[in-house]
């Protein structure tokens, strides 16, 4: 049974107050908060548990190896990937699709070849891109959405030429919450010898996911969306796609010998993890994915359905109301504009005042926004510990806004 007043216990975090009022924090999309057992993994990690990885042979090198390395399985369950070593651990998304743009992309792409985009995309998958049309000449090709912020699979195959080497889509909009049917990109893809990178930040958090059944090539995630520490995160990258790379940093462990004349590289996924990681906060990231996944990801799913039809049911009551994006299977992620109100800014400002964390601006996606013709917007985010009576205060707090501004 998922209990989202028990779960709400696990995160100490919501019984604090902000302004006087109970807190009721709706900006998931941007980091979600963290539940006790990964607060703990990572007090445990560095006060009794820390040392080096991979280069030790003392007790505290091996602990903290063993459970660094562990994290590698539980991602690999968590994605349904077959093979954990196909699992490269990052500081989250925007490190993961540099490491295809720069590891990927530079050595098997050149001029005049093509990478489609969708508008719906947040900038750390659009500006690695531009990395290469701006030094390789690769040609960035853009597909739209439509009126409700619906992506069309459809649009997107249409747009694969003989040129095209890369689609690289988001699978849940962290603006509109639009779900895309990425699974028919990625075999359409296949048919025509295209790779698919799917960033799956914000899908990852709200629905199960399998990597074999999507067909992708590379997907990202990010751990401080997913209830865990924030620079953590990992990318799954298919054994074709691996060797078809080269590695993104060099030194530490990516390295199998270093001469004066020469070097030679670890093996997958170690060719790719330069330096001395990021240990405790991934393991504090396979913590948070063990607790989502006791809470099963299809019960997450369920119950964010059930407040975003509540949430759309209360906020289309609200005739001064614009919310972008209202696809029926999309995520509970609303982003709106007020009339009357000066700026997305004063919106949330206000709503602080009443308790009410919501997100306030471009959301990372200034090509979306200008398609939407539109400046900025707030945005209100859910997860699995919110609650309809956090939405209903979410439009009391509305309310009081456009009073203001009316």
């Amino acid at each position: 049974m998922f209990d989202v007043l028990k779960i709400r216990q696990d995160f100490p975090i919501l019984s604090r107050e902000v302004n006087g009022k109970p807190l009721v924090y709706l900006d998931n999309g941007a980091s979600a908060q963290k539940p006790q057992v990964v607060i703990d993994a990572v007090t445990r990690g560095y006060a009794e548990e820390y040392a080096n990885v991979h280069r030790g042979l003392h007790y505290l090198s091996n602990l903290a190896t063993d459970k660094y390395e562990a994290v590698r399985d539980v991602i690999a369950r968590f994605l349904g990937a077959q093979d954990a070593q196909e699992i490269v651990y990052t500081t989250g998304t925007t490190m993961g699709i540099n490491l295809v743009s720069y590891g990927w992309g530079i050595p098997n792409l050149q001029a005049g070849d093509e990478i489609i985009l969708s508008v719906l995309e947040h900038h750390a998958n659009i500006v690695p891109w531009h990395f290469l049309r701006e030094r390789q000449g690769v040609v960035i090709k853009w597909v739209d959405c439509d009126a409700t912020g619906a992506l069309d699979p459809q649009a997107v195959i249409d747009a694969i030429t003989p040129k095209t080497k890369l689609i690289a889509v988001t699978q849940m909009s962290n603006v509109t919450g639009t779900v895309v049917d990425v699974k028919s990109i990625c075999h359409a893809a296949r048919e025509h010898g295209v790779a698919v990178l799917v960033d799956g930040s914000q899908a990852s958090v709200h629905m199960p996911v399998n990597v074999e059944d999507l067909g992708c090539d590379f997907y990202a995630i990010t751990g401080h969306k997913l209830y865990g520490p924030s620079a953590s995160g990992a990318i799954w990258i298919r054994k074709e796609r691996m060797a078809q790379m080269q590695p993104f940093m060099g030194g530490g462990d990516m390295i199998r010998e270093v001469s004066k004349d020469a070097i030679t590289w670890n093996d997958a996924p170690m060719k790719f993890e330069a330096g001395t990681p990021g240990i405790v906060q991934q393991i504090g990231l396979g913590v948070a994915l063990d607790y989502m996944m006791q809470q099963g990801m299809e019960n997450i799913a369920a119950h964010e359905a059930g407040l975003r039809d509540y949430a759309m049911s209360k906020l289309a009551g609200l005739n001064w109301l614009q919310v972008q994006g209202t696809t029926p299977d999309k995520g509970a992620i609303f982003s709106f504009t007020m009339d009357g109100a000066g700026h997305a800014h004063d919106i949330s400002t206000i709503l602080d005042k009443k308790g009410v964390a919501v997100r306030a601006g471009q959301h990372c996606a200034e090509p979306l926004m200008t398609h939407m013709g539109l400046n900025a917007t707030c945005r209100a985010s859910f997860a699995m510990y919110n609650t309809t009576e956090e939405v209903d205060k979410l439009v009391e707090a509305l309310e009081l806004a456009h009073d203001l501004f009316a």
